[in-house]
């Protein structure tokens, strides 16, 4: 396993639509773990792979339930209600910014063994559904950002 590169706002893979996963290969099996491997290094709940630069539709998401979620091919069939509130992005680092998202989810995709399953996510696992799901349509959470961006760093010769 490896902690991969995370490609930030300007990079144009970004961008991109992302290709459905065909098979398992032992390749897809190593960027999985890796992904995961990743995201904690960074401390993140959610990545997306072309977040490191692979243009594949596969997202891993920890939102400290207990579970991690790996999803590959996901697509969203089931939205309802509301939740706003401030989402940041691994590919925007040192900003935030308010969002609105739905407050359940429904996706449907596959797993690590090709089986197709389906996941429901309520409040920040809903969210982190979502963000990353758009990623895989070169959708990135700023274009949704209600107001200003903000910054989650202090500022030069602030304390933290």
């Amino acid at each position: 396993m490896a902690v991969r590169k995370i490609r930030t706002i300007g990079d144009e893979i970004l961008r991109k639509e992302c290709k459905p996963v065909k098979a398992m290969t032992p390749r897809v099996r190593e960027l999985i773990e890796d992904m995961f491997e990743t995201m904690y290094e960074a401390n993140g709940v959610g990545l997306a792979a072309p977040q490191v630069g692979v243009m594949k539709q596969i997202v891993v998401i920890d939102v400290e339930d207990g579970n991690q979620y790996l999803l590959i091919n996901p697509e969203i069939v089931e939205a309802e209600g509301s939740q706003t509130g401030y989402e940041g992005c691994l590919s925007v680092p040192g900003k935030t910014g308010i969002v609105t998202r739905p407050q359940k989810v429904t996706v449907r995709a596959l797993d690590e063994n090709m089986q197709e399953i389906t996941v429901t996510g309520e409040d920040l696992l809903a969210r982190a559904i979502c963000h990353e799901c758009a990623h895989l349509h070169g959708e990135l959470y700023v274009d949704l950002v209600e107001g200003e961006l903000e910054d989650t760093e202090p500022a030069e010769g602030e304390e933290e």
